[in-house]
């Protein structure tokens, strides 16, 4: 498998940059490249992942773990715990007793960008650290993509079209020999409070996802 960027990892110019200038104004912030966020049997053990778009700045990348510290993660996490996705109690920090089930979690491109929006070149040079992630055919069987980016790339990576794969909320995929791909509006605090998403239908991405899950046996969670 592809290594994790390092700490320091500048294969993004503008994107290591900024992460510098955060070190400078918050050192005891993470400030580097966020890792996924991994059952206990790592990789090879989930059968869901969840790709993101990347860190926010007083979230993921203040805390180091995906989806921790800003609004986003409140929803998905409570979310993952209703469907049995994940264990244990969310405190929106790394060190509190969230464990994930069967399930990891990871951004599209792992360093902070500026107002959240990474250019075209830095989400296609991140992925070389994204599509490892999906070679794991014996047990990987949903993908699940927060937002368009997130879909995109993910259709990318398995080397498919976007125009086979379009993006549309709750819509499942089958990867020909792989997983199945069910996109999502971004549970960012943008889309909820437009009412662009609401947590049914965030539910609903899930419920579905258990549902694909369950229907292939060993059933960990509720449906």
């Amino acid at each position: 498998m592809q290594p994790e960027p390092s700490p320091d990892c500048n294969f993004c110019p503008r994107l290591h940059d900024f992460i510098a200038g955060w070190r400078a104004r918050e050192p005891d912030w993470f400030n580097a490249p966020v890792p996924p966020f991994l059952p206990a049997g790592g990789i090879a053990s989930a059968k869901l992942l969840i790709v993101g778009l990347a860190p926010g700045v007083r979230g993921a990348n203040r805390t180091g773990r995906p989806f921790t510290g800003d609004y986003a993660g409140d929803l998905l996490y409570s979310t993952l715990l209703r469907f049995g996705f994940a264990s244990g109690q969310f405190e929106a920090r790394p060190d509190d007793s969230l464990q994930l089930v069967d399930t990891a979690i990871v951004n599209s491109v792992r360093c902070v960008p500026p107002e959240n929006k990474p250019t075209p070149e830095e989400i296609r040079t991140c992925r070389q650290f994204l599509t490892p992630l999906f070679d794991q055919p014996d047990a990987l069987q949903v993908v699940v993509t927060l937002g368009s980016i997130a879909h995109q790339s993910t259709v990318r990576a398995y080397g498919l079209k976007i125009k086979d794969y379009p993006f549309k909320h709750a819509l499942p995929a089958d990867v020909p020999g792989g997983p199945t791909i069910i996109s999502s509006y971004h549970c960012s605090r943008y889309n909820t409070n437009t009412g662009v998403l609401t947590t049914p239908m965030f539910h609903n991405v899930f419920r579905l996802a258990r549902s694909v899950i369950d229907s292939a046996g060993s059933p960990t969670g509720p449906a």
